[in-house]
């Protein structure tokens, strides 16, 4: 099992994420990977925010930890704020998948891209039970 993290930037109604090819239906997904040898989850999402993203961020709250047992991953994703960068200052290569845009999406707009209404609403009010256990990501609405 390996382990992924994920940064959740919010500004004024807002969601930074990602157009890219998923593992699911969706093309637009949170910013993050893998966590490499040697590095702290923290180190991890800083590292990949930078490289898929352009942006810096400072790392906040723990928002959940789920499962993708059939892909033998454990998802944890964090608050982060943004302190710097340039969005779409992508590192080339970084991602084994292209990345086509660095977006802010209105948090109105994740039904339409594939994302649950649950998860739309953990969004808007902030992820009550924060830095929970979810089980599987369905939980969330991932």
């Amino acid at each position: 099992m390996h382990t992924r993290v994920t940064g959740i930037v919010i500004e004024d109604g807002q969601i930074l994420m990602l157009d890219q090819d998923t593992d699911g239906p969706r093309s637009w997904s949170l910013p993050g990977g893998k966590v490499e040898e040697g590095e702290s989850l923290e180190q991890a999402l800083v590292r990949e925010m930078r490289e898929e993203t352009g942006v810096e961020v400072e790392v906040g709250r723990l928002l959940y930890v789920c499962d993708h047992t059939r892909a033998h991953v454990v998802h944890i994703t964090f608050e982060a704020r943004r302190t710097g960068g340039q969005i779409g200052a992508v590192k080339k290569g970084a991602d084994t998948r292209p990345i086509r845009q660095v977006a802010f999406v209105k948090l109105d707009d994740l039904p339409s891209l594939g994302f649950s209404e649950r998860f739309m609403e953990l969004c808007r009010n902030g992820f009550p039970g924060a830095g929970s256990y979810m089980g599987p990501k369905s939980a969330i609405g991932l």
